[in-house]
């Protein structure tokens, strides 16, 4: 990614932080055999752009993660620029003070229009098999045992095929949640490589972090940022009765 195509997809930016919309497909760090991921470019973001910094007075260094979204999950990405911000809103998305709304296109229609999908999940680890798995691998299951996850939904338009449109609001933030959610309920999203019925390659999820809202502090004005469709979810949205942004 060149400089000049992320600094297209910044929503907002301002002296502590920047949103980003971060394309579907593109890791936010490295992890296993990933080797290409947004760290690598957000040096691109330190560059000199006339705004500086405040705080400790760090200028010219690059932000850094506030919180993660899916490899293939496109749309509002935070991130820190002083370490002041960070900290905050580690403490803010624990409390549950960022408001995060997403869009997805699945593969069903709930059988109410909007609800509360409450069910925990669990994080299931598989060992390195002897029959010549290189690594372990994960998933994540709804369990009884499992972390508490909570994410509420609406139902913004249907297909004539038997898809939907969803506007899906996670109360918390479990690794994979909105995606496990909407598959227990028989709603798996588009483009599900793990957590639908058959396996697929991955690449073609319909989820996007439509939007966040915040406010760091009382004497920072409120911050709201709002993610475009992507291209590879027009389609399915139009079909679904999106009219475009």
């Amino acid at each position: 990614m060149t400089a000049d195509q992320l600094h297209a997809r910044v929503l907002h930016r301002d002296t502590e932080c920047f949103v980003i919309d971060k394309p579907a497909g593109l890791a936010v760090h490295k992890a296993g055999r990933i080797t290409d991921h947004l760290e690598l470019y957000l040096p691109h973001l330190a560059e000199a752009d006339g705004d500086g910094l405040i705080g400790d007075g760090r200028i010219g260094e690059p932000p850094k993660l506030a919180h993660r979204l899916d490899r293939d999950t496109a749309g509002c990405l935070i991130l820190g620029r002083t370490p002041w911000a960070l900290k905050r809103f580690g403490q803010m998305f624990a409390a549950g003070h960022v408001e995060k709304t997403y869009w997805a296109v699945a593969e069903g229609i709930p059988d109410a229009d909007s609800g509360v999908i409450d069910l925990p999940l669990l994080k299931k680890i598989e060992p390195k098999s002897s029959l010549g798995a290189s690594r372990s691998s994960w998933t994540i299951l709804p369990d009884p045992a499992g972390q508490p996850a909570v994410t509420e939904y609406r139902v913004l338009g249907t297909s004539a095929d038997g898809r939907s449109w969803l506007e899906l609001r996670p109360r918390t933030g479990r690794t994979h949640q909105i995606r496990v959610h909407c598959a227990a309920i028989g709603c798996p999203l588009v483009g599900e490589p793990f957590y639908g019925p058959e396996r697929r390659p991955p690449g073609n999820l319909h989820l996007l972090a439509r939007s966040v809202a915040f406010r760091m502090a009382f004497e920072h004005a409120p911050v709201s940022a709002v993610a475009p469709a992507p291209k590879h979810m027009r389609d399915a949205l139009s079909a679904c009765g999106w009219q475009g942004e």
